[in-house]
């Protein structure tokens, strides 16, 4: 591609500029011994540059600082809300829009409107709060990904695809009435940001639609879906990324939406579905968990932000940078070897920790291990996204092992430069570099839900 070519630059200006700091070798090893070796439970005072998570970190732009002054803070009927359901309506499709204070507020409100003891959901790869979600309604999640997006070194463009054969056979096997819908992701988080194309987005909602299934889309990260099906997807590359984004919410029937990401607001996020008795109950559920439905856990200061950046968000240049700069990260660490996802995907670079760390079992939580050395080499902190993330069976309580053991370097959108991916990419080079030297580590406490939130560790032989 020409942004892997030539030099480009951010389509913005810096206007106004936090400072930061770089803590001391002693510091960090204080903070994250502290910490519990766990990223998560750093402080943000003790880092120098924050790849923990994209998720409500972006930079907003002066036109949405502008139109959080224009929020309407009525408790019912704010013309916020009205202006945040015209945005969604007009660029992603969908009819019936129900604020949330963030994406897993929709996805309460989806599982509880939709599952009941019993049901089976498929999908593209689990995510952490999406499956517990749907589990504490009563539903199990059954992967039906291609098998190339638990291969790192697959090279395959879209990694995020459903395997067609598997999911016909999921429907049959347990029959329609227990499936109360698909869930699709858009760049699927787990397996490294990998992309699904339009094409298998398509044919999915034919094959679940022949059945009378649902298929609701994760959009927390469509627009960075588009930019690759705009540059990898045969046809696509003349097409506009507003264009490919609602057609590819055409072939679903709702989404769930953490506007944490793509939409570039700090926080809120909201169900969209295009049916209207879905709709009633899901309002009348967000009544009880999130607020009324015209605001759902949202200022209407928030809901100015998201509407504007819901629309900054599809801009040709703004995307190419932002989705640029993670493809810089990755080129630089692949030209010195360090093993990471292939391709490299939409919102970060993650590396592969069992290439990384070889002598360390998955057991002994290489990819906290890897975080935590990280860190300690360059105050920058990432997040692990294996064998902790992906939790214990709810059956038999026994540790879930993925194929994939990862640390996610995720890029905040419009808050870096590339003098901080070359400081990342040197960090990262130089931990592998010393890589025998890394221990395996052994959990200390561990939590009821989503552990990898709030789990301590430490170093095994300390």
């Amino acid at each position: 591609m020409a942004l892997e070519k030539r030099t480009w630059a951010e389509p913005f200006k810096i206007k106004v500029v936090e400072p930061v700091r770089i803590p001391t070798q002693a510091e960090r090893e204080h903070a994250i011994r502290e910490a519990g070796y766990n990223t998560f439970l750093l402080r943000s005072d003790d880092v120098y540059i924050d790849l923990l998570t994209d998720s409500g970190t972006s930079a907003m732009s002066d036109r949405q600082w502008a139109a959080m002054m224009m929020g309407d803070e009525a408790y019912a009927g704010s013309r916020s809300f009205y202006r945040l359901e015209a945005a969604v309506q007009n660029w992603y499709g969908y009819k019936y829009v129900v604020p949330t204070h963030q994406g897993r507020g929709a996805e309460n409100l989806l599982s509880k409107t939709l599952i009941k003891a019993g049901d089976i959901v498929p999908g593209n790869m689990y995510f952490t709060t999406t499956r517990l979600h749907q589990e504490l309604a009563g539903g199990t999640f059954v992967d039906v990904i291609i098998p190339e997006a638990h291969d790192s070194k697959s090279l395959h463009p879209f990694k995020g695809d459903v395997d067609l054969a598997k999911l016909e056979q999921v429907i049959k096997t347990y029959g329609a009435e227990r499936i109360p819908y698909v869930s699709i992701a858009a760049t699927v988080n787990m397996a490294g940001g990998q992309p699904i194309s339009l094409g298998n987005v398509k044919a999915v909602g034919e094959l679940a639609h022949r059945y009378g299934v649902r298929v609701i889309l994760d959009a927390a990260r469509v627009v960075e879906n588009a930019f690759f099906i705009q540059n990898r997807e045969p046809g696509c590359e003349g097409r506009t990324i507003a264009s490919i984004v609602k057609e590819l919410c055409s072939y679903t029937d709702g989404c769930t939406m953490s506007a944490k990401k793509d939409p570039l607001v700090n926080i809120g996020g909201f169900l969209a579905v295009n049916d209207q008795a879905i709709y009633d109950d899901a309002a009348n559920l967000a009544v009880i968990y999130e607020g009324l439905h015209t605001y759902g856990g949202m200022a209407g200061r928030d809901m100015e932000a998201l509407a504007t950046g819901i629309e900054e968000s599809l801009h040709e240049d703004h995307i190419r940078a932002r989705v640029g700069q993670v493809l810089y990260l990755g080129k630089k660490l692949t030209d010195a070897g360090v093993p990471i996802v292939l391709p490299v995907g939409g919102h970060g670079v993650f590396l592969d920790a069992k290439a990384f760390l070889p002598h360390i079992p998955q057991e002994q939580y290489p990819a906290q291990a890897l975080a935590a050395a990280l860190y300690l080499d360059s105050g920058v902190r990432s997040m692990e996204r294996g064998i902790v993330s992906a939790g214990r069976n709810k059956e038999t309580g026994e540790d879930n092992k993925p194929r994939l053991e990862l640390v996610r370097l995720t890029i905040p959108r419009r808050v870096y430069t590339q003098a901080h991916m070359d400081v990342v990419a040197e960090s990262v080079q130089s931990v592998f570099e010393e890589r025998a030297c890394i221990r395996g580590l052994t959990m200390t406490y561990e939590p009821r839900y989503l552990r990898f939130f709030q789990a301590r560790f430490e170093p095994l032989g300390a």
